[in-house]
């Protein structure tokens, strides 16, 4: 008797041990499968994640910054992103310093907008172009052209592409976005190999 209430003890401990495996287990096959197709290696991956978390932690540890501003910063093999709005330049500066300072950053790309924040209408509008733009990749029909290799940010109407692509790759990319509804502008941020 003594040894059936170890083994339920031992296994009712154990149990909650075992669900956070499995959702490692299933975090890290999606991590894994998007290494699989993507140009980075799995550190520079890992890298970009880590470097988008100390930027944006670094934001919200900035109440006056994080209140007079609402900006994001994304990190593709280790050049980021700035996109959002600042209401004046020094904000805008402030959030590019932070950026520029981050460990394992190669460089910046600084395309905050001074002005009011996005409406929640234009933040609709934005993810809906970015659903579209993503859709739109999968009919491009270049050999080796992989869709899920390029990272498409929206803000108030402007897209912006980032990935390591080739030269032929970023055009045919432009060409199938940049006539989307509701698309005002297209920025490469592209790498090209």
């Amino acid at each position: 008797m003594k040894r059936i209430l170890a083994l339920f003890v031992i296994s009712s401990l154990s149990l909650p041990l075992l669900q956070g495996c499995a959702t490692a287990v299933v975090g890290g096959a999606a991590t894994g499968a998007s290494v699989i197709h993507d140009r980075r290696s799995a550190g520079t991956i890992l890298d970009d994640k880590t470097i988008t978390v100390k930027i944006m932690n670094e934001l919200l540890n900035n109440p006056e910054l994080r209140e007079h501003s609402s900006m994001s910063a994304t990190s593709y093999n280790q050049v980021v992103l700035l996109t959002g709005q600042a209401e004046n330049a020094d904000y805008r500066a402030q959030f590019e310093r932070i950026a520029a300072g981050t460990p394992m950053v190669k460089r910046t790309v600084n395309e905050v907008q001074i002005g009011p924040n996005a409406t929640l209408t234009e933040q609709s509008k934005d993810s809906w172009i970015t659903s579209k733009a993503k859709i739109e990749l999968f009919n491009i029909k270049l050999p080796q052209f992989d869709p899920t290799r390029v990272k498409v940010i929206t803000e108030k109407g402007v897209v912006y592409l980032m990935g390591m692509v080739t030269p032929e790759e970023a055009t045919a990319v432009v060409d199938k976005i940049r006539y989307l509804s509701g698309v005002t502008k297209v920025v490469k941020v592209f790498e090209y190999i």
